[in-house]
């Protein structure tokens, strides 16, 4: 048997699911589009609990380092008895020189929003998990998902936490996606919710020395639009904009700016994982 990540004695009984689908698994491809996958981490609540345990996703940015996220939050889940969710969107899907396509929601008719969900409900069909309400969190690329994730699926959320996006989508009717919203109806057949929206848990965090350009002011590339630098050149400026935005619309978000701190999404997570634990704190069982 190969070495396994899961820290199961001999004399403990294996969850039914089995020994992969216990603790971190090997990523499984999504049934709803296999092109895609996902990797969990199932605490050991999950073998006694007949109460379906919250979920925490997980979101990578563009280098798709998704099992170093769910690696790092382990003991989290542990401690706080939720199944943490990995999911991966490969470059290259469609394109072979793409890297973005998760990023903006839809892509070449691919709906990322969409297999997200999918994902959710399977691992809902396959565990003791909740899933008509989890936790949400994405860091630089991941960042850009989640919060255009939170615009068209508020009620699917507990709480969203928006890590660094190096752009961003305005809560704004008079600029097109992804600059701004006027033409979301349009794209995706259904307008944004404010109601539902204001009622999830929101955070805001970057680093403090989150200042490089190169990689965000890219006139020309397949990841620009005129106008993506109106609310700043940094992302903690454009995370600023965009946390005064959601104040106008009445959306409360917490924001952390964490000292010392570049573009490093591992270096984000103790200060992610304190507004998570405080939402888990909250959430109903």
């Amino acid at each position: 048997m190969d070495d396994s990540p899961n820290d199961l004695g001999d004399d403990q009984v294996l969850d039914p699911t089995g020994f992969y689908r216990s603790g971190s698994t090997p990523f499984v491809a999504a049934q709803v589009d296999q092109r895609f996958s996902y990797t969990l981490h199932v605490p050991r609540a999950h073998r006694t609990t007949s109460t379906p345990l919250p979920l925490v996703v997980v979101v990578h940015g563009t280098a798709r380092t998704a099992e170093l996220y769910r690696n790092t939050l382990v003991e989290f889940a542990e401690q706080h008895g939720c199944v943490v969710m990995a999911p991966l969107f490969p470059a290259g899907i469609e394109d072979p020189d793409d890297l973005h396509n998760y990023k903006f929601i839809a892509y070449r008719g691919i709906r990322f929003d969409q297999v997200l969900l999918g994902m959710v409900d399977e691992v809902g069909e396959r565990y003791r998990v909740r899933t008509d309400k989890f936790l949400l969190h994405g860091f630089s690329g991941g960042g850009q998902f989640t919060h255009r994730f939170l615009y068209l699926h508020p009620d699917r959320l507990a709480a969203a936490s928006i890590g660094a996006p190096g752009r961003i989508t305005m809560l704004d009717p008079t600029n097109p996606w992804w600059l701004g919203t006027a033409d979301l109806a349009e794209r995706f057949g259904q307008d944004i919710d404010l109601d539902a929206a204001r009622r999830v848990a929101v955070q805001m965090v970057v680093g403090e020395q989150d200042v490089e350009t190169w990689e965000i002011n890219n006139p020309g590339g397949t990841n620009w639009m005129p106008g993506a630098d109106a609310a700043g050149a940094t992302r903690v400026e454009r995370l600023r904009a965009l946390h005064h935005n959601f104040a106008e619309h009445g959306i409360e978000a917490r924001f952390d700016l964490v000292p010392g701190v570049g573009h490093n999404g591992l270096q984000m997570l103790p200060t992610v994982q304190d507004f998570l634990g405080r939402v888990l704190d909250a959430f109903p069982g």
